[in-house]
């Protein structure tokens, strides 16, 4: 499985990290889901996922946008991410999920159009985003929805 955010935050820049920012809920999530929680050390927490079955990408090899917020992301610079080559280097992958409409409108229209068949076919799961500027859900709301992880890992 593979999960895909839309481009790193200023902090995840920083800490050479995923999801490093404290109030995203990626971590705690993954707490929950697969005992890679903050507490682990970063290291460790990528292993634990991986063991699991879960890769972490994002749509976005490169973009403009002050900030860190999805919604600053300048369309007109991103450069998607060489996902034909990704799949073919991990048949393995048989699901895409996307943590938010961001990464889930850019996979849609700029990654699947160019995919050929059958990678273009891949089932592709929107998620709640986990970042704290998506707060109309709660983190039990969040968690709840982010489970199908686990029934998709379990099928």
């Amino acid at each position: 499985m593979l999960i895909l955010g839309s481009l790193p935050g200023q902090a995840s820049l920083a800490a050479h990290q995923y999801y490093a920012q404290p109030q995203n809920a990626f971590w705690r999530i993954m707490g929950e889901l697969f005992d890679a929680g903050l507490d682990v050390p970063y290291p460790e927490r990528a292993e634990r996922l991986r063991a699991s079955g879960v890769a972490l990408w994002d749509v976005c090899k490169s973009a403009t946008r002050p900030g860190s917020l999805d919604t600053s992301i300048d369309l007109n610079t991103v450069i998607t991410n060489d996902f034909e080559r990704f799949f073919r280097g991990h048949p393995r992958i048989v699901h895409v999920c996307v943590n938010g409409g961001t990464a889930h409108r850019l996979y849609r229209r700029r990654v699947q159009p160019v995919l050929p068949e059958p990678l273009s076919s891949l089932p592709l799961h929107l998620l709640p985003s986990t970042s704290p500027a998506h707060a109309s859900l709660r983190f039990g709301q969040k968690l709840e929805r982010w489970r199908l992880l686990e029934n998709l890992l379990a099928a």
